[in-house]
């Protein structure tokens, strides 16, 4: 079966189901599982679809680079996001004072906090303070911004200026994209500005992203791959992502 021919049927699947599995295109069309995922990669970049772990879903009915939903971010993979969230929880420290970003693996990470933790959270995720704001040990700062729907997320130059002033020992920020060359990528504008303010305030500073994120580029550049002390993901990344990763000590943490 030619590229093309598999690429007008995996929109056809699509435009029936909304979603489809890489090992069930594999099988129906009979070639390799890591074929059907450099077809996911193509027609992503064309803007027929979102990677998502395990396979794709439909971008139908939003505009190309737009960010899919909250509740179906949250439903996508799910279990890789609490894996991400756990492994990075367990990289906090009792007294830390640690910056959680926006995003559905922020929140699992925070959900993940150990119970008796004791330290501050400061975020810029109305939903992550929520999952933390009955946790007795922790001190749970919130920056004022203007507030975006779905994520809860606070931006604008009010919440650069809250975290200008603050000064964590480390920081798990979120993802749109990363990808090798365009480096960690996001949707908006007002968010990633407020990403770069905490990058350059955090001595420690480590990226969230599941593998459906490994060589997407959106539409806003947070920073180069090379300026986080590493990225927690559960699934090893694309050779060339993994070498701009670590070619300056970056380190890649499995869950």
């Amino acid at each position: 079966m030619l590229p093309a021919e598999r690429h007008s049927r995996i929109e056809e699947a699509l435009r029936s189901s909304r979603i489809v599995s890489t090992d069930d295109l594999a099988r129906e069309f009979g070639v390799s599982a890591e074929t059907i995922r450099r077809d996911f990669v193509l027609l992503e970049r064309q803007g027929a679809l979102a990677r998502v772990h395990g396979g794709a879903t439909s971008t139908l009915g939003r505009a190309a680079g737009e960010e899919a939903p909250f509740a179906e971010r949250a439903e996508s993979a799910a279990e890789a996001k609490k894996r991400i969230g756990r492994t990075a929880a367990a990289l906090v420290r009792p007294g830390q004072t640690v910056v959680i970003d926006v995003g559905t693996t922020a929140v699992s990470m925070a959900r993940a906090l150990p119970h008796d933790f004791s330290g501050t959270v400061a975020t810029c995720s109305l939903l992550v303070a929520a999952e933390l704001a009955e946790r007795p040990g922790i001190d749970v700062l919130v920056c004022g911004g203007r507030l975006r729907g779905g994520d809860l997320a606070l931006s604008n130059s009010i919440a650069q200026a809250f975290f200008t002033d603050l000064h964590p020992d480390v920081a798990f920020l979120g993802s749109g994209g990363v990808d090798a060359a365009a480096g960690l990528t996001d949707y908006h504008l007002d968010e990633v500005a407020v990403r770069r303010v905490i990058l350059r305030n955090a001595p420690l500073s480590y990226v969230l992203a599941d593998s459906s994120k490994f060589g997407r580029v959106v539409r806003h550049r947070v920073a180069g791959v090379d300026e986080f002390a590493g990225f927690i993901t559960e699934a090893e990344p694309p050779p060339e992502v993994h070498a701009a990763i670590t070619s300056k000590g970056g380190v890649i943490i499995s869950s």
